[in-house]
């Protein structure tokens, strides 16, 4: 999209195109551009490193919930185009749930909705618990120093979102590094791209092998789904690589998270003092922390629409900021004090609207299974080196430490 040839650059009201990098940011450090897009208003035009053109950005929480769950934003029709992206892999593919709409997008979830409801999640809660267990005994019986992330917070949600899917516990280490190399920008394009398509063929096998187990993990849904033909192969699959390489975010979530308890020993206190807290102090911390970088998937407008005043035209490339939303001060008051008590926090980190995280529920209890595993059984946790010596991933699209130095 040339922004020249549309309009005239004397008559031009539209917002100036911003460049926003893909940075390496450290810590639960705010982005700096993002904070900047948002102070110059609720509707801003951006550039990214990948792609081509410039997109609209929507950074208010009521604009983000209205388009997230607006028909008139499409997914579906990014297919195609080469909209400007922060990675240079996530290209758009046909069939994939996450550039599906409404009803494609709700046959496709529909499938394996049983594996992430309430109670789904609930049959998993005590093989997810003993898995955790398992780990910290080991962790402990290492003693310190130990890295917390690969020894706890790495290991945790494979095994949980390897059991949710179905993967065998031999196979892990191979899901763990197919998801590295997805969820970076750091190895190219190509490196990236092989790693899917192995992840891809991975679950064509693992499917067509449990589509006849009558089983409740993802892998046997899908293949039963396929048998009936209420999918095709091509959907199933690329439903089950969203799904497990979305499972292992956890790890850097549940990282940025423990980093900022460890690092704010009040917070600690508190949540050790006050078990009652913990369930609210979750919500809050995922509120609070960046857990992704810039800005995941796009959309179009189909028609000429205005958010918060400002027109959109139709064709038009818009992204939402959830991190944005997150800290929208006339929602959350006061949004860059972290508050455990803050009632009621409706934050969007899972998203909103027909493209909620679909595993939403099982990242929360992870989330919750760490804290109180780690806060009841390691009362001594902290960090083993200073807050600026820990290593942070780089060029990674869901930001968290590369390890974490504790003691006890």
């Amino acid at each position: 999209m040339d922004d020249t040839t549309t309009r005239d650059p004397a008559t031009d009201t539209r917002p100036p195109v911003r460049f926003w990098p893909a940075l390496d940011l450290t810590a639960v450090d705010f982005d700096p551009v993002l904070a900047e897009l948002m102070r110059e208003g609720p509707v801003t035009r951006i550039q990214l490193p990948n792609g081509e053109g410039w997109a609209w950005l929507v950074t208010r929480y009521d604009d983000v919930r209205a388009v997230t769950n607006d028909a008139r934003f499409s997914r579906e029709a990014v297919l195609g185009r080469q909209v400007t992206r922060l990675a240079p892999h996530f290209i758009p593919a046909k069939g994939a749930v996450g550039f599906a709409d409404p009803p494609d997008h709700t046959r496709l979830r529909r499938a394996v909705t049983a594996a992430f409801t309430a109670r789904g999640v609930e049959r998993v809660r005590e093989r997810a618990r003993a898995e955790l267990d398992a780990l910290v005994d080991a962790m402990l019986r290492g003693g310190p120093p130990a890295d917390l992330t690969s020894d706890v917070l790495g290991p945790f949600p494979i095994a949980v979102v390897c059991e949710v899917m179905g993967v065998p516990a031999e196979d892990r280490g191979r899901m763990h590094e197919w998801t590295d190399r997805i969820l970076s920008s750091s190895y190219g394009a190509e490196v990236s791209e092989r790693a899917r398509d192995e992840m891809t063929a991975y679950f064509g096998r693992l499917t067509e092998e449990r589509a006849d187990s009558g089983g409740d993990d993802v892998a046997a849904l899908l293949g039963a789904a396929m048998a009936a033909g209420e999918l095709t192969r091509q959907e199933a699959l690329g439903l089950a690589v969203l799904i497990q390489i979305g499972g292992e975010a956890v790890t850097n979530n549940s990282g940025q998270m423990f980093y900022l308890l460890l690092t704010r020993p009040e917070l600690m206190e508190r949540l050790r003092a006050e078990p009652a807290v913990r369930p609210g102090a979750v919500d809050e911390l995922l509120r609070y922390i960046p857990h992704r970088s810039a800005v995941g998937l796009s959309r179009i407008a189909l028609e000429d629409v205005t958010v918060s005043g400002v027109p959109i035209s139709a064709g038009d490339p818009v992204y939402v900021s959830y991190l944005a939303a997150n800290r929208d001060p006339d929602v959350f008051p006061e949004p860059e004090r972290i508050d455990f008590d803050r009632s009621p926090n409706p934050h969007v980190a899972f998203g909103h609207g027909p493209h909620y995280c679909v595993g939403g529920i099982l990242a929360r209890m992870e989330s919750e299974l760490l804290v109180d595993t780690l806060l009841d059984r390691v009362p001594g946790l902290r960090l083993a080196v200073p807050p600026d010596e820990v290593p942070w991933r780089r060029g990674a699209l869901i930001r968290g430490p590369e390890a974490l130095p504790v003691a006890w």
